[in-house]
């Protein structure tokens, strides 16, 4: 069982900034993509960006895009995701997550972990 460790949610105005981190154990880090997902309050589970491997998939979406960046300190087994500019449309639930493969389907991810909350008040 791999477990990953988000933290770093919470609330904060519109505008402002949030920075997640998620904790993987060492083999997951160095052997598996770690991503980040968001999921809204009765909507589908988003995909945000993952990395891995040296390399970094970004969402299709380009406002979360242009605002979002994933980074990873190896040497700390922990991927971030930096928000900037936020909106209450990203009031969610984000979520860490961990695959074998490069992918934006959250169904390509069998490791995930308890998520935490980020509101954004407008």
């Amino acid at each position: 069982q791999v477990q990953l460790v988000e933290s770093g949610g919470g609330s904060v105005q519109a505008g402002g900034s949030l920075k997640l981190s998620c904790v993987a154990p060492e083999t997951t880090f160095s052997s598996r993509v770690v991503g980040w997902f968001r999921q809204a309050q009765g909507k589908d589970r988003e995909f945000v960006a993952a990395r891995g491997w040296g390399r970094t998939l970004t969402s299709d979406q380009e406002s979360v895009q242009a605002r979002f960046t994933i980074s990873a300190d190896n040497a700390a087994n922990t991927v971030y995701l930096q928000m900037n500019r936020l909106t209450a449309e990203d009031t969610a639930v984000y979520y860490c997550a961990a695959s074998p493969h490069f992918s934006r389907d959250p169904l390509q991810y069998p490791y995930w972990g308890q998520g935490t909350q980020v509101t954004v008040s407008s």
